[in-house]
């Protein structure tokens, strides 16, 4: 099947931006226009820097590709999370996740961003008995750290998702989906209305450092800045003179159907949330503004295998909903995501004034946000205590072409059965 993006074919923000042909100064210079670029953005000049930001084109990478939950925290427990920073740096960052739907629909709500939000929240829904003992250590664990939490039994999860697979789930009320291109669009467009430079078709070709400011070479332009953001996250191409991010590529791909009928609606996610299973191959579930059932799981579409994917997505539809066994599938697409081995995200020190994010591992949108926003008033302050994450001056991601393999070949495998 070929691949098409609901999220493109279907954006209601239409914004769209020139590219660079000259040489500029500014305060700082941004490479990569996703959730945490577009939010470093529009952060820096509402504290009143000078601000240019450069990519391919707005949300191409996986922003525009996202599944558009907006959730708080990591995928990890909350205990996990501090085991592996220690415990103070471990609850700073889980307090700061927490507040990340806050920060995503204030911004949505402030500048209107017109990307269908919906903040009916998300369930976490468990597909085995294995998977309600997690959901109910993660409640267990997030409820003793002020999370506002529900936990539905058989019964009410399968009133609320409309099957009957599961055994259980985890519900965030705070929590919510939108049109995660759109929602970075929309970022794109609040910066603009503050001033910042955007341009489109201009890829960062070499980078140096002189006399502690950055100048940073593209086809037919030239930027010079005091400071400078890394926000490529799984899509980086090759600069000349830096060092690329190091993490394990991960696929993640989804379809969608035709929107479902009038007389069928109300049977699948009738309020309206997000949906994501506790399987070690994870899929995902939810339904679009206008009532296509979207879902989507690890997996790559651009080999000779991936119509395995697809067929699975199908069965897996069936499955969840057998009364939809026939519908027909309109969309398919994927996207990259940056994996870390510990699962947490990275702010690596470039030098003076200069940072790369990067490692989100499946949690880019309230990630994203919140940590594009504390870079930037970090660049401002010169203050690294107020980042959610102590920052690295080096970091490696040992095997990480045969881990991604391993990935995509277990998932392959598992969605061939």
């Amino acid at each position: 099947m070929h691949q098409k993006n609901l999220w493109q074919d279907n954006s209601k923000e239409k914004i769209t931006f020139s590219n660079l042909k000259k040489s500029i100064t500014t305060d700082l210079v941004i490479i990569g226009g996703g959730f945490t670029g577009c939010s470093a953005a529009l952060s820096a000049a509402k504290n009143g820097l000078s601000v240019t930001l450069i990519d391919q084109k707005i949300g191409y990478g996986g922003s525009g590709r996202n599944v558009g939950l907006v959730n708080a925290g990591l995928w990890m427990h909350p205990e996990k999370v501090e085991s592996i920073l220690g415990l103070a740096a471990g609850v700073k960052l889980n307090k700061a996740l927490a507040t990340a739907p806050d920060l995503v629909f204030s911004l949505i709500d402030s500048y209107e961003i017109n990307c269908s939000a919906n903040r009916s929240g998300t369930l976490h829904c468990a597909h085995s008995e294995k998977g309600l003992k997690d959901i109910q250590l993660r409640f267990k664990q997030l409820s003793e750290r002020g999370a506002e939490l529900e936990l539905f039994d058989r019964q009410q999860t399968q009133q609320r998702t409309g099957s009957s697979k599961f055994f259980g789930s985890l519900f965030n009320k705070k929590a919510g989906i939108i049109n995660p291109l759109d929602y970075c669009l929309g970022l794109a467009r609040a910066a603009k209305s503050y001033g910042v430079n955007i341009y489109e078709s201009t890829i960062a070709t070499n980078i140096q450092s002189i006399n502690n400011d950055w100048l940073i070479k593209t086809a037919e332009g030239t930027i010079k800045a005091k400071m400078l953001l890394i926000a490529t996250n799984a899509y980086q191409k090759p600069i000349e003179g830096l060092n690329p991010s190091k993490y394990t590529s991960v696929q993640y791909f989804q379809v969608a159907t035709k929107s479902l009928p009038s007389d069928l609606v109300k049977s699948v996610l009738p309020n309206g949330e997000g949906c994501w299973d506790t399987a070690s191959v994870m899929s995902s579930f939810r339904l679009d503004a206008d009532n296509r059932l979207i879902i989507g799981g690890i997996g790559n579409l651009g080999h000779s295998a991936s119509k395995i994917h697809t067929n699975w997505a199908r069965r897996k539809i069936e499955s969840l909903f057998p009364h939809l066994k026939n519908i027909d599938i309109e969309f398919c697409w994927h996207g990259r995501i940056a994996m870390t081995g510990d699962h947490i995200p990275k702010i690596l020190r470039l030098g003076s004034n200069a940072y790369s994010v990067f490692g989100y591992s499946g949690r880019g949108i309230g990630p994203g946000t919140y940590f594009g926003k504390a870079v930037s008033e970090c660049l401002i302050s010169g203050d690294e205590t107020s980042l959610p994450v102590d920052p690295l001056d080096y970091y490696q991601e040992p095997f990480s072409k045969i881990k991604a393999g391993f990935i995509e070949f277990g998932a392959t495998a598992i969605h061939l059965l």
